[in-house]
């Protein structure tokens, strides 16, 4: 007896069709949980071990695995001041396989090498924020400043004699006297070197008269006597250094120089790769070894969202690039 097939009522035609849409809104992230068991996670470094950006890196790393089920490799690629290895994660699938540990740099490095076959800000995907860290102006005892005002006021009456080092230029540390110096309307004269062990090492026997450092790497020679910080660059104190004024309160200038650190996908990686990348690691950031090991290279750990993330990499993007143009900067 032939039968007829049933045509499905208008209720289970809803039901069908709610279903298969509840189905489809998940895969991605179904699809995220089960690719995070198979390829490793590539983490890319695009400066040298032993940075604070490798130091992220090889911290976050361990823990990402263990909570993933997924081996995760550390890979430096060094070079031409981290955009080769920036440049290799813009290059990467957006499969959640390769992810970027930068600073910064970044956004300063946009706006220095405008002949870069990429955008660091549009074809990057913000995953989080894991860290700030703080930068000091610090002098060497001969020149006989105890304040940053008195720097300032050294300057303005002789333009040029006071010189300050740097490791490089296009570096946080270049660019950040040269934010003070535009702010407070001042001119010294820069020496770059060619990474920070060489600088410190004038500095401290006086062949330049001053230099920006990370807080850490200044913090024992502060200590020593060996050298004088006359501000910190950022908008509050910190806890290290609780008698040492910031700049605005030094009266030399609202200068903010302070460093973040992050985690950026390739541009078109999914949102729920990216989300689920951003949730792992605010958790991480919150464990008392992390925090540790982080501000034991003078950071501070502070997580965010992707979108927070986004928005602080744009403003940031924009305010160097001013001051790039504005003081006639360029790369070597």
């Amino acid at each position: 007896m032939e039968t007829t097939p049933m045509n499905p009522s208008r209720r289970q035609l809803s039901t069908l069709l709610g279903a298969s849409l509840l189905c489809l809104g998940t895969a991605p992230l179904a699809w995220a949980q089960t690719a995070a068991t198979q390829a490793p996670l590539k983490l890319i470094v695009p400066f040298t071990p032993g940075t604070g950006i490798d130091l992220i890196a090889r911290t976050l790393g361990p823990k990402l695995s263990q909570r993933l089920n997924r081996p995760v490799v550390v890979e430096n690629r060094v070079g031409a001041s981290g955009n080769i290895g920036t440049e290799a994660v813009v290059r990467a699938a957006p499969d959640g396989a390769t992810l970027l540990v930068s600073v910064n740099t970044l956004v300063m490095n946009r706006a220095l090498y405008p002949g870069l076959s990429f955008d660091a800000v549009k074809d990057l995907s913000a995953v989080s924020q894991t860290s700030w860290g703080q930068l000091l102006l610090v002098t060497h005892p001969k020149t006989g400043h105890k304040t940053a005002g008195e720097l300032v006021q050294a300057a303005r009456q002789q333009p040029g004699r006071l010189n300050y080092a740097s490791p490089g230029v296009g570096t946080p540390h270049h660019l950040s006297m040269e934010l003070f110096k535009n702010t407070a309307r001042v001119f010294l004269t820069h020496i770059p070197y060619r990474g920070t062990g060489p600088a410190v090492t004038d500095l401290l026997g006086g062949q330049v008269d001053a230099m920006f450092l990370p807080i850490h790497v200044a913090l024992p020679h502060i200590r020593s006597g060996r050298l004088v910080a006359l501000g910190i660059g950022s908008d509050k104190r910190h806890a290290l250094l609780p008698d040492l004024p910031t700049l605005a309160e030094a009266k030399a200038g609202n200068v903010n120089v302070d460093m973040w650190y992050g985690v950026f996908a390739p541009k078109g990686t999914p949102a729920d790769i990216v989300n689920l990348y951003n949730r792992e690691i605010n958790q991480l950031l919150g464990g008392e070894d992390v925090q540790k090991a982080f501000v034991s290279q003078g950071m501070d750990p502070s997580g965010s969202t992707p979108q927070a993330f986004a928005q602080l990499v744009e403003r940031d993007a924009e305010r160097w690039a001013r001051l790039i143009k504005d003081q006639g900067i360029k790369a070597d």
